[in-house]
């Protein structure tokens, strides 16, 4: 493998939050109650204790990270502030909090596992730190994500409705959406106007989906509108007087209905920028640009590669699964080149379910089947299994002409929301059956449902090291668990197998793409036209994916990087464990920690493999 241990960071590397998301940070004042009994802890439960007070404070300057917590109390009906002021703040307050733990816990009285916190705070700040200059490079709203999209979502699947006081709740948010998004619309003209200006095809995206959230009943004569018709349910299905469920959806109604004008104008803003934006799809083209790529570099895949190694990294690893998938090729008798193939692949019925809702219900079916009989094989593989329950979804219609192929939601920590494998069905011609395997396996089982939802029950560590993560290791054991199965004796059809390569083409194929787009100045088209010419995936997947890796530069190189680094250090535990080798315990250390840098995780297996062998 190219990863060498001088090109890890030594500093931190968690990816800087996007402003659509509450800051996580507070004041840094240890409480008195601390100083005073610190007599009677240890100095490893003195830092516990301090984290998780400034834990609570970061939870009661964030309401939505409260909620998505499962947490319902007083600020239940409050979505933050999302005010660039607010998040300047809770940077300073981030950065005292570091000079503050430095200042007042001493490292070397710590035990393993709280030393291994200590690390893991300081790597987030020094990272907050080096992103701080680029803090406003991100693209308010873009057709990932942003609040135009989180608030509706969010609504929907969030915010419980089981009393009276959490539908009071509900309205609160909904009335007072106005003020958020005006907070960030004027932002995003900011940032535009500092030259953070998004691609002309972007505003396209943004635009639709803005309309689609303020369409339908009661907005228009159209179909229900999906927000509406969640809160009508609920409000029907809580014990509450025929009165107070009037006085609710009357209220409810006039709340919805008040989204009309920030949506609107959200609309004529981006209308209006779309017309001015620079021409250019990198972030190459932004004030800064190659720093600030770099930087996401770093962050995304916590090493020190460079956007030219990471380039190289892709083509050498496309070169390969080129390879093994013409083995495959050859095993199913097709004859003609690999492009060949893939067009095979990506135009022959037999390998797509039908564009009708009866196809969806099929695919949402086969994938719950898939996820079923994984379930039953997991203890042969794993000591530790999740309790959480998981759910296969559809992607919402009002977002999934902009959304992804397929994403993960994690489970709330009380088990009041299960973990949620969205598939994204708007086209199922993007949705080939031979994928279905290593996706379900990636998203649900033992995948990111299984490495969250233990993360989330992680118990006698700070909860920041329950609820936070680094890209490349979350994203690398998704892509490490695809290729787990077949070691197992899942895909036992070749067209399967070849799927499972498809994926992991895709995801070679992101290096070479991210850093052709913002390193090498390529443009989205000709991005778009490498994906066609090297993997199976349809135009249109390929066009979706170079327009969410031109929003979110840099995040789509840490899979393979992640999952490279896990195969090598599983292969230098075999060759050094021989049959000491226990591949339960392997994974159980790659987990209990939960989410962790690539050269932390290295030094976790390192002291694992020296424990076995002392015996």
């Amino acid at each position: 493998m190219i990863i060498t241990r001088r090109q890890r960071l030594s500093g931190a590397a968690l990816a800087a939050l996007l402003l659509a998301t509450p800051a996580a940070a507070a004041p840094a004042l240890a409480s008195a109650a601390i100083h005073q009994a610190a007599a009677e802890q240890s100095e490893s439960e003195r830092l516990n204790a301090w984290f998780e007070e400034i834990e609570q404070e970061d939870l009661d300057r964030a309401p939505l990270m409260k909620a998505y917590r499962g947490i319902i109390d007083e600020d239940y009906g409050q979505w933050g502030d999302f005010s660039t002021e607010f998040a300047e703040e809770s940077y300073q307050i981030g950065q005292a909090r570091l000079a503050h733990m430095r200042e007042n816990f001493d490292f070397d009285a710590l035990d393993a596992s709280a030393r291994l916190s200590w690390r893991l705070f300081e790597y987030r700040q020094e990272n907050e730190a080096r992103g701080h200059p680029y803090s406003r490079h991100g693209y308010v709203f873009n057709q990932m994500g942003g609040m135009h999209t989180t608030v509706p979502v969010f609504l929907t699947t969030i915010h419980r409705i089981n009393s009276l006081e959490t539908a009071e709740a509900w309205i609160s948010r909904a009335d007072s959406v106005d003020e958020v998004m005006t907070t960030l619309i004027d932002e995003a003209e900011a940032r535009f106007d500092m030259g953070i200006q998004p691609p002309r095809w972007m505003y396209d995206h943004v635009i639709e989906t803005a309309g689609n959230v303020v369409s339908g009943a009661p907005f228009d004569d159209g179909e229900t509108n999906v927000v509406w018709e969640s809160f009508e349910r609920n409000i029907n299905q809580i014990d509450i007087s025929d009165e107070d469920r009037s006085r609710l959806l009357d209220e409810g109604r006039e709340a919805l209905l008040s989204w009309t004008a920030p949506y609107e104008r959200l609309i004529s803003v981006m209308t209006a920028q779309r017309e001015r934006a620079a021409d250019g799809d990198g972030v190459w083209r932004l004030p800064d640009g190659e720093a600030y790529y770099n930087t996401r570099l770093a962050n995304f895949t916590t090493t020190s590669l460079s956007a030219q190694e990471i380039h190289e990294l892709g083509l050498a690893n496309v070169e390969r699964i080129h390879g093994e998938m013409e083995a495959i090729m050859a095993e199913v008798g097709f004859e003609g080149s690999l492009q060949e193939f893939f067009v095979f692949m990506r135009e022959d019925p037999q390998f797509y379910y039908p564009n009708t809702d009866e196809g969806r219900q099929a695919y949402l079916d086969e994938a719950t089947a898939l996820i079923e009989r994984m379930n039953e094989r997991l203890p042969e593989y794993f000591v530790t299994l999740p309790e959480h329950e998981l759910e296969v979804r559809r992607v919402e219609p009002f977002r999934e002409a902009s959304a992804g192929k397929a994403f993960y939601s994690r489970p709330a920590a009380d088990g009041s929301r299960p973990g949620i494998y969205y598939a994204n069905l708007r086209d199922m011609n993007d949705m080939p059956i031979y994928q279905m395997e290593a996706l379900a396996y990636h998203e649900g089982n033992p995948g990111h449902h299984m490495q969250l939802a233990i993360m989330t029950d992680l118990e006698g560590i700070p909860s920041f090291r329950r609820f936070g993560g680094f890209t490349a290791y979350s994203e690398g054991w998704g892509l490490y668990t695809e290729y787990l199965p077949l070691e197992m004796g899942f895909y036992e059809d070749p067209y399967s197998n070849f799927g499972r390569l498809a994926m992991e083409l895709w995801r070679a194929a992101r290096l070479v793409v991210d850093t052709g787009l913002h390193h090498h100045k390529w443009s989205r088209q000709e991005a778009i036209e490498y994906l066609i010419e090297n993997t199976p995936n349809s135009r249109g997947d390929s066009t979706n994916a170079i327009e969410r890796y031109i929003v979110m530069p840099g995040q789509a190189t840490a899979y393979m990087i992640g999952m490279l680094e896990i195969l090598q250090l599983r292969e230098r535990a075999e060759t050094e464990l021989g049959d000491d080798f226990d591949i339960r315990m392997f994974h159980e250390v790659i987990l209990r920690d939960g989410a962790v840098p690539l050269a932390v995780l290295e030094e976790l297996v390192d002291a694992w493999i020296a424990e076995v062998q002392a015996g």
